[in-house]
């Protein structure tokens, strides 16, 4: 029954992009159509990426690789040169003041991202010197329908730093270049003291900047 039920969900999850793909077709083709396609901002992106069996998962939420990066391609001819990569940090918080910058908007000061555009707009995807070094993330939906259980935490280029609270109290560290699957914690193992110092820090300074209120909670333990 296992097996039956995750072949299920594979057919299904490989129907449901094949309609994406064929919709996202339909609206280029229209965008074509009418004159408008390179006067057009494009984004593929979704909410977070899916586990399709990897950890013995389906779904999402955790903040383990496979679903916490996500899709992100851009298209605009006017700005974006064709085929460019990069492997600047994004958030979908920074859709917002991309897209407002893009459009000639003045960003207002109280939005919590960044604008994309010197990322999207750079010779062949070079990272600005000041660009962000880690990104955060938090998930408190427990318990609920999911019950994925509460955690936060922060991803540098190579490190990530993860903490599973509430009613349970976790950390999980994991070095992405030699281990990216996730599978070792070296969460309190010899010789990373320094770099879990380090990724602390940041996960401080990242809570306060984005004003996120289990700061205040951590804090009074």
């Amino acid at each position: 029954i296992v097996r039956w039920k995750y072949q299920q969900y594979m057919r299904d999850y490989c129907a449901v992009i094949k309609a994406v793909d064929e919709n996202v077709g339909r609206l280029l083709d229209h965008l074509e159509s009418i004159g408008e396609l390179d006067n057009t901002i494009i984004i593929y992106t979704s909410d977070q990426g899916f586990f399709l069996g990897e950890h013995g998962w389906f779904d999402k939420r955790f903040m383990y690789e496979e679903c916490h990066r996500t899709p992100l391609m851009v298209r605009y001819p006017k700005a974006i040169k064709k085929g460019v990569r990069t492997k600047a940090l994004a958030m979908n918080i920074d859709f917002a003041p991309t897209l407002l910058e893009f459009a000639g908007v003045e960003v207002p000061e109280d939005i919590q991202g960044r604008s994309l555009v010197p990322v999207l707009t750079s010779r062949k995807g070079a990272v600005p010197e000041d660009w962000r070094k880690a990104v955060y993330y938090h998930y408190y939906e427990f318990p609920a329908e999911h019950m994925v259980k509460r955690h936060y935490g922060v991803r540098t280029e190579r490190y990530k730093l993860i903490h599973f609270y509430n009613d349970i109290d976790v950390w999980e560290l994991y070095d992405l270049q030699e281990d990216p699957k996730e599978l070792n914690n070296l969460y309190g193992k010899e010789g990373y003291d320094q770099i879990t110092k380090e990724l602390m820090q940041e996960l401080k300074k990242l809570q306060e900047q984005y004003d996120d209120p289990i700061r205040l909670a951590e804090a009074q333990k």
